[in-house]
């Protein structure tokens, strides 16, 4: 690649008519002078023929003669500007073509046509032409000398501070710029004089003389000046300050950063730090982040005009500083920061319109304190010296104010700043907003899973029980999988667990109309098949009518109820009935997992239970199973969320032989041994709602259960009193005798007169007093209200007043009725 000029040269038309022609042969030797050679250069025929070109040419120019006959050999010609010497030995400025002249015999020669450029435009400027054209430049332009010491440089400089082009001769950059990074730029200019290799486009960026306060950035060119032997005599290098085309893109880096960390997460105090984060240190160096209490707790910002005495009071929800103690702050966060209303913040908050001051007043008092007003301190103690005021504003509402101080940095805040802040914060708000919106659907769907799903499981001595719930759905923490306990008659009780398809606030609106659903069927103490054929048909009847698709967006309309029926078709649920009178378990399952017992002994077996079909998808009838359990025995009851595998599919046999393993595992306690269970087989994410309901059997001990066998003789009522009341003295309960004697003889009284064969008395102490009475009859007592006139009819009116509840429960040979006392207060 040849020079600037040989480009050039080779870019221009030659005029052939012009040219004066020589020619040379292969050792450069002038064999053949044309007059215009003669009368371009003065030298006769006589006089050229036999020399060498190199006696035709300036020295300087005569030295590079080897270098280009090798040039011309390899490629076949050259083209430049060169001086040549006139006969009269003054110098001439030609341009130079040649080219190869090959004849088939004989020796090769060269063609040289040459054209002198006195009158050419543009290839002879004066010095005085060049100099204007540097010193005029707009572009910063300085020359160093190998020792990287100034040796000139242009006026255009001198705008970068450092004085006139005078000052800066013998003086290197660290003297003339202190503000920057000279060893990094002396770096680049070393670089350019080792290799000679020009460096473009370098970026730098300090604060320079002109401007000590303002961060500055330069573009900046180096290229290395040769003298004619090709030896490094300096770097010119020119300058250009891009500082606003370096804070647009700092601008956008910024508002890059603030898109992908702020938001990252629905909660408000933690997207009010990640604004506070991204703002320092590239904008501020110390910002605070201030949001209503409202906002907080999810609800619409309400915010009158304060009057003048007035102390607003925001909640600090973020804020970061240069310093990781942050020296600034007089409010920690989480605390309460108390504002005048006249204030710039509160000005900010109330009229939604930004705010800034360059330099703030030293002696002037920081807008905020805590809610004690403890600690106060002025600008000046702070290191605060400007500040902006940008309020957070969301779909037409404000949420807060955040302020940005400058402490360290001395350039004061700018309209730039500011506009980069409203950018900074407006898409913060949006993010709060969000969070903000997203706290108070959570809360109020939170407050809907509290409702549905027991707060504590009751108490009773049937069981000791324990359960986990985990839902899929971890932004609301709602689902469709639910657990109960429910207390019965004769100290039983019922164990549920049940599962609605999907997840969300429509699965556990289901979910609580189901459980609603059991727990109302439980009260009629029916068997587990009957409840769960009961709760299919009401799954049937509430599913909306084939054909219809519910109207999912309207969920607060007439379609709302369908939907949550439809959201129940094909729910799964287990049923079991515990006794510990004897330790009986009977159980029924429509379209769920079946139950697994775990022996005292460790052993785990899984019940042998008929399938049900689902609820609400029709089928044949539900089956149940009766099986007896050791004390110390634990029932698993769970929803099929547990056995799912990390990518949401189950084997049957794969996913029983995992949930065996760890139900083998031992734990101190029965709540750590469902907790462990569900952490060892439920991923972080699961893919399914997950319930486990662990429940460890009891049996009631011989002294707390007395039973009387009767005869069907109205007689025999003053001996069930008799029996009962000596029964209610060996257990210390004699405050109840009054009420137990009127139950006793109101239950045996009502079992003689309408009913036939043996009749059975028996009292369970275990969490109430419960008496029971038991005949042979099909019928149900009903309860009456009689009038004033009516001789009868009161006995059950009576014992539903004076005891906790009472019913009626059928048994294969009859029925029970029964009533409950509370013995709360009560010695053992």
């Amino acid at each position: 690649m040849g020079t600037f000029e040989e480009r050039d040269v080779d870019r221009r038309r030659f005029d052939v008519a012009d040219a004066a022609p020589v020619l040379l042969d292969a050792q450069g030797v002038v064999t053949s002078w044309t007059r215009n050679a003669q009368r371009l250069l003065g030298y006769a025929p006589a006089d050229a023929v036999g020399r060498g070109v190199a006696e035709l040419l300036m020295p300087e120019d005569a030295a590079r003669v080897p270098e280009l006959v090798e040039r011309c050999r390899r490629d076949g010609g050259w083209a430049g500007l060169m001086t040549a010497r006139r006969e009269n030995g003054m110098p001439v400025r030609v341009m130079v073509r040649i080219t190869s002249a090959l004849e088939t015999q004989g020796p090769s020669r060269w063609l040289v046509l040459l054209s002198e450029l006195g009158d050419a435009p543009g290839w002879d400027m004066s010095r005085g032409m060049l100099e204007q054209l540097v010193a005029r430049s707009p572009i910063g332009i300085a020359i160093v000398d190998t020792n990287l010491r100034y040796v000139w440089s242009n006026a255009a400089l001198a705008r970068f501070g450092g004085g006139p082009p005078s000052h800066r001769l013998g003086l290197r950059l660290a003297d003339i710029q202190p503000g920057l990074d000279a060893e990094a730029i002396e770096a680049q200019m070393l670089h350019v004089l080792a290799t000679g290799e020009p460096v473009l486009d370098f970026e730098h960026v300090g604060h320079v003389r002109s401007a000590p306060f303002r961060e500055t950035a330069h573009m900046m060119t180096f290229t290395r000046l040769d003298d004619g032997h090709g030896r490094p005599m300096g770097v010119y290098y020119t300058v250009v300050d891009i500082s606003d085309r370096h804070r647009a893109r700092q601008r956008l880096a910024l508002l890059d950063r603030a898109g992908e960390r702020i938001g990252r997460t629905l909660d408000i105090t933690q997207t009010a730090q990640e604004l506070a984060d991204v703002a320092v240190p590239e904008l501020a160096d110390f910002v605070t982040v201030d949001l209503l209490e409202s906002v907080l707790r999810g609800a619409e910002p309400e915010l009158g005009p304060p009057r003048e005495t007035d102390r607003v009071r925001l909640r600090r929800a973020g804020q970061r500083s240069l310093d990781r103690s942050i020296p600034e702050a007089v409010v920690e966060i989480g605390e309460v920061a108390s504002y005048l209303a006249g204030s710039p913040p509160i000005r900010s908050l109330t009229t939604g319109n930004s705010w800034r001051e360059e330099r703030l007043d030293p002696l002037a008092e920081q807008w905020a304190t805590d809610a004690r007003g403890g600690r106060r301190s002025i600008f000046i103690e702070l290191g605060l010296h400007s500040a902006m005021t940008v309020p957070i504003r969301a779909r037409g509402v404000t949420l807060g104010v955040t302020t940005f101080f400058r402490r360290r940095r001395h350039e004061p805040f700018d309209e730039g700043d500011l506009s980069l802040a409203e950018d900074l914060v407006s898409r913060a708000a949006v993010c709060v907003d969000n969070a903000r919106r997203y706290t108070r659907e959570r809360d109020a769907a939170l407050v809907l899973q509290r409702s549905l799903l027991p707060h504590r499981l009751p108490e009773q001595e049937a069981v000791e029980v324990t359960a986990c719930y985990r839902p899929a759905d971890e932004l609301t923490g709602l689902g469709g999988d639910w657990y109960d306990l429910i207390p019965l008659s004769g100290a039983r009780v019922a164990l549920v667990v049940g599962e609605v398809t999907g997840h969300g606030i429509q699965a556990a609106a289901a979910m609580g109309r189901l459980r609603t659903a059991v727990r109302t069927l439980a009260a009629l103490d029916l068997p587990p098949e009957e409840v769960l054929g009961h709760l299919d048909d009401l799954v049937a009847l509430g599913s909306p009518e084939e054909g219809v698709v519910p109207d999912a967006g309207n969920q607060c309309g007439p379609h709302a109820e369908d939907t949550d029926s439809a959201q129940a078709v094909g729910s799964g649920c287990v049923y079991v009935v515990y006794d510990p009178v004897d330790g009986r378990c009977t159980m029924a399952a429509a379209g769920h997992p079946t139950p697994v017992v775990i022996g005292p002994d460790g052993k785990v077996t899984f019940v042998e239970l008929p399938q049900g079909p689902a609820l609400g998808v029709g089928g044949p009838p539900f089956e149940a199973v009766e099986v007896t359990l050791a004390e110390g025995s634990t029932l698993a009851l769970h929803t099929d969320g547990l056995l799912a595998g990390d990518d949401g599919a189950w084997a049957v046999d794969v996913s029983r032989d995992r949930l065996r393993g760890v139900l083998q595992r031992p734990a101190p306690s029965l709540d750590l041994r469902c907790r462990a269970v569900v952490d060892a087989l439920v991923p972080d994410r699961p893919h399914d709602d997950v319930a486990l309901l662990m429940a460890r059997t009891r049996l009631l001990g011989a002294e707390q259960m007395a039973s009387w066998d009767l005869p069907s003789d109205p007689a025999m009522v003053a001996d069930a009193r008799k029996s009962a009341c000596r029964q209610l003295s060996e257990w210390g309960l004699e405050e109840l005798t009054f009420t137990t004697e009127l139950v006793v003889s109101e239950l045996v009284t009502n079992a003689i007169r309408h009913s036939i064969g043996p009749i059975r008395l028996r009292l369970i102490r275990a969490g109430t007093l419960a008496c029971e009475v038991f005949d042979g009859g099909a019928t149900a007592p009903h309860l009456r209200h009689p009038r004033t006139t009516d001789e009868g009819g009161r006995g059950l009116l009576l014992v539903s007043q004076l005891t906790q509840r009472w019913g009626t429960r059928f048994v294969p040979d009859g029925k029970v009725i029964w009533a409950e006392q509370p013995l709360t207060g009560f010695a053992d």
